[in-house]
């Protein structure tokens, strides 16, 4: 069972539980702005132009690489939690799992900022 790992707060475990539970709640947050600009998508062109427009402000481009950085954290975390749940990885790999994990979610995340600017 995992839950030893939340009895010990050096673990790296529990910081990657942390990580996804923050994550996943952040996302959760930004999802009301996203169906808002859904929502100007469906209602007119000129709207549209305007989110848009209003969307390329540097303020704007460094918070979507923290969403990108968010949701390649919380999937990355997420595909090591099933690994452990289905594969039945468990003390030995945890530690390349969280490596492959972090490293995998800070790749995508340096990928969309270089392709971005």
């Amino acid at each position: 069972m995992i839950l030893h790992h939340w009895r010990n707060r050096d673990h790296p475990a529990y910081w990657a539980s942390i990580v996804h539970r923050v994550t996943g709640i952040l996302l959760a947050l930004f999802l009301p702005l996203h169906f808002l600009a859904l929502g100007t998508a469906l209602s007119d062109d000129a709207s549209l132009d305007g989110f848009l427009s209003w969307t390329d402000r540097p303020w704007v481009k460094a918070s979507e690489i923290v969403l990108v950085t968010l949701l390649a954290a919380h999937l990355t975390g997420g595909l090591r939690l099933l690994l452990i749940e289905f594969v039945g990885w468990r003390r030995e790999s945890q530690g390349i799992l969280l490596a492959a994990a972090g490293g995998v979610a800070a790749c995508c995340a340096l990928m969309f900022a270089l392709n971005l600017f």
